[in-house]
């Protein structure tokens, strides 16, 4: 993430990769305020065994889009409301208009719950336990919905 303000839309992100058994690092990496860090980060992600990038951000929100210049893993971008945003539109815009070549993937603002899920639907691709785990999961929404209409019936 960008700033530790970010930090309470970003724990969504990592209670999902905790429910599905997925290690993760957490860190704060300013595109703006420490570029020397961002740029180490981003280019040796993938030599530390990191599959998927997940990356939060408020008001300019480069930190995704940059991250995605350098690695070559996948990253899902998250759009952080902040004090200095624009209601969340700027970041939400600058995530998502991303250049032809550079792709990020996004979530909602504030959607990092969801940038979890799909870190993990990414893995699950080549990693059968975390595609089982996901599955279940998915049940277990439908679940809670059929109890939901049940008991409004």
């Amino acid at each position: 993430m960008g700033s530790d303000s970010d930090l309470p839309v970003m724990k969504q992100a990592a209670e999902m990769l905790d429910k599905f058994g997925i290690a993760y690092e957490i860190d704060i990496v300013s595109a703006h305020r420490t570029p020397e860090k961002l740029m180490h980060f981003a280019s040796t992600a993938h030599e530390r065994g990191i599959l998927v990038i997940i990356a939060g951000a408020g008001g300019a929100a480069h930190l995704p889009g940059m991250i995605a210049a350098i690695s070559p893993l996948p990253v899902i971008g998250v759009p952080v409301r902040s004090s200095n945003s624009i209601d969340g539109w700027d970041s939400v815009l600058s995530i998502l208009q991303m250049p032809g070549g550079v792709p990020v993937a996004t979530v909602a603002l504030n959607g990092a719950k969801n940038a979890g899920i799909l870190a993990a639907q990414v893995i699950s691709a080549a990693d059968s336990s975390v595609r089982e785990k996901i599955i279940a999961y998915k049940q277990e929404m439908r679940e809670e919905v059929e109890r939901r209409s049940a008991a409004i019936r």
